[in-house]
C-alpha cells in the first residue's frame, strides 16, 4: 500500500521539513510514503474570495487518482485518540487501496475536495498552521504504526 500526503504550501520553515522527515524516515517500507506538495495560489493582501481556495482545489483534484482512499484533514472533521487513529489505520490498511492524506491551503479547501474526501478527519479543534499540521499527521502516522506493530513508542 502506497501512503502520500499531498499538501497545499510549497515553502514551509527548514524546522517544518527537518521535523517531518524525522517521523516520515521511521515509516515501515511497506507504505512506500510520499509527500506531493502544490503551490500557494496568489492572493491578493486580505483577499478571502473563493477563487483561491477554487484553484487550488483544481491542482489538488488534478493530483488525486481516482482509486485513492482520501483523507481531508480538516478543522471541522472526526477527532481520534492515538489507539483509535491506529484502528482506524488498520481498517483504511485492509480497504486495499492507497491512501491520501490532503491537507488544504491558508483559507480551506474547495467544497470540491471535501466531496471527493473519504473520511474528513481533525487533528485539532485549534487551528494549526500548516506546517505544524503536516509534522502533527506525520508523528500520528508513526503513532498509529507503533500501537498496530507493539513497538515501544507509544506508552499509556
Amino acid at each position: 500500500m502506497h501512503i502520500r500526503v499531498l499538501a497545499v504550501g510549497d515553502r514551509q520553515p527548514d524546522w517544518v521539513d527537518e521535523a517531518f522527515g524525522v517521523y516520515t524516515k521511521r515509516f515501515p517500507r511497506e507504505w512506500k510514503f510520499r509527500l506531493d506538495v502544490i503551490p500557494v495560489v496568489r492572493r491578493a493582501r486580505n483577499d478571502r474570495s473563493q477563487q483561491a481556495m477554487a484553484a487550488e482545489g483544481e491542482l489538488l483534484l488534478q493530483k488525486l487518482k481516482d482509486d485513492e482512499q482520501v483523507v481531508l484533514l480538516d478543522e471541522r472533521g472526526k477527532q481520534f485518540n492515538s489507539k483509535t487513529l491506529a484502528r482506524r489505520l488498520a481498517d483504511w490498511q485492509a480497504d486495499g487501496r492507497d491512501l491520501c492524506f490532503v491537507i488544504g491551503g491558508p483559507d480551506g479547501v474547495a467544497s470540491s475536495i471535501r466531496s471527493r474526501a473519504d473520511f474528513c478527519w481533525s487533528l485539532s479543534q485549534l487551528t494549526l498552521p500548516h506546517g505544524l499540521a503536516r509534522t502533527l499527521l506525520a508523528e500520528q502516522l508513526y503513532r498509529a504504526w507503533s500501537l498496530q506493530s507493539g513497538h515501544p513508542y507509544h506508552r499509556d
